[in-house]
């Protein structure tokens, strides 16, 4: 008779291990549930959007003072290849030149039979006549060995010349991927700080637009004048920027945009300040340098342009563009320079002002320097 023995249960199934099963898909839900609460974007006050809008825009200024001197290289390297590749087109003509003259000589040679000197002598009834040819020949063998001399100095130039335009060709690529990054980085930084804004209430951005005109007009909240940034804290928080075209107009009423012409130390920085002056109003955008738009240093550029002086094209090399003189010898024309990462720059008008191109949404405008933090001043002209 067969034993009966009770089955083994299986130790994937049975009531204590789907009992477990339930416990850990609680704890799971459970920690879902937590885990998704904690990583919950907490809501930020004005105070806060308005700091963290700020440093945004500040890490997209210098990401595009670096998009400027990657342009700049790129411009550069760009003229440089196409100067080569011209000089190349036109070698390679002069090479063509060169090969049909030897190609016609040596068609030349075919067809007179190209018999030795001896020979032809010997064939010919009159020596004086012999004579006569033998020194057209020895001429055309001289213009023969002059063809094909000509003929090897352009194909080495030429070799030369691919090699340079295959090497600038090279740089040229390079600084095309580094304005795409800058790019990139410029437009990551200003889509964020859009995102920000856009989440602000009405009468959140009501408080925002108002503390955004006090603080470029140099006063405070309250209406205070404001002390002064040249601390890191006080300049992160203040550099320059507004959302409507009626704002900027309040600031620059109330912070000295409608006062007369001032007096410049020589004729090339009025002229200069006075470009400066009729661009108020117009946009900021990165990368412009006018006639309709500007960034920081392209506006600085475009006006000591105006008064005849050739500036480079970014913030990090316009300090170095002429003599640097300290805070307390500011004079109406000079550059002065934000940031310790030499990030903007504005042209100095005198009375503690600057005329310049604050970020987006900011038009040009007359502001305080001391609404940002001070770097360097640099005296061109």
């Amino acid at each position: 008779m067969a034993a009966h023995r009770k089955p083994r249960q299986s130790p994937l199934g049975g009531p204590a291990v789907r009992t477990a099963a339930t416990l850990a898909l609680a704890s799971a839900a459970t920690a879902t549930l937590f885990e998704g609460s904690g990583h919950a974007d907490p809501r930020l006050t004005t105070a806060q959007v308005k700091a963290k809008v700020d440093r945004l825009y500040q890490e997209a200024e210098v990401a595009t003072e670096k998009y400027n001197g990657a342009k700049e290289q790129a411009d550069a390297s760009r003229a440089a290849f196409d100067r080569l590749r011209d000089e190349a087109a036109r070698r390679t003509e002069r090479l063509n030149t060169a090969r049909d003259g030897l190609g016609a000589m040596a068609t030349a040679q075919y067809r007179s039979g190209g018999l030795d000197p001896a020979v032809q002598l010997a064939l010919t009834s009159d020596p004086d006549e012999y004579l006569e040819r033998a020194a057209l020949a020895a001429k055309a063998g001289d213009r023969q060995a002059a063809a094909v001399t000509a003929v090897r100095r352009e194909l080495g130039a030429l070799r030369q010349l691919r090699g340079e335009a295959a090497g600038k060709l090279t740089t040229l690529r390079g600084h095309e991927e580094e304005l795409r990054r800058q790019k990139a980085a410029v437009l990551g930084k200003l889509e964020a700080a859009r995102t920000l804004l856009a989440r602000l209430t009405a009468e959140e951005r009501a408080r925002y637009d108002a503390a955004v005109a006090a603080r470029d007009s140099g006063r405070t909240a309250d209406g205070t004048r404001a002390t002064g940034g040249t601390g890191g804290g006080t300049g992160t928080a203040s550099a320059t920027f507004a959302t409507d075209g009626s704002a900027a107009a309040r600031a620059d009423r109330s912070s000295g945009g409608e006062r007369g012409p001032v007096t410049a130390p020589n004729t090339r920085a009025a002229e200069a300040i006075s470009f400066a002056r009729a661009q108020l109003g117009k946009p900021y955008v990165w990368g412009a340098t006018g006639p309709s738009a500007y960034d920081c240093s392209g506006l600085t550029q475009a006006a000591w342009r105006a008064a005849g002086v050739s500036l480079p094209r970014t913030t990090y090399t316009q300090i170095n563009a002429g003599q640097r003189v300290s805070r307390s010898q500011l004079a109406p024309g000079d550059l002065i320079f934000f940031y310790s990462g030499i990030s903007h720059v504005g042209l100095y008008i005198g009375g503690g002002q600057m005329i310049h191109a604050p970020r987006p949404g900011a038009p040009v405008r007359v502001a305080p320097i001391d609404e940002m933090p001070f770097a360097g001043a640099t005296r061109v002209g």
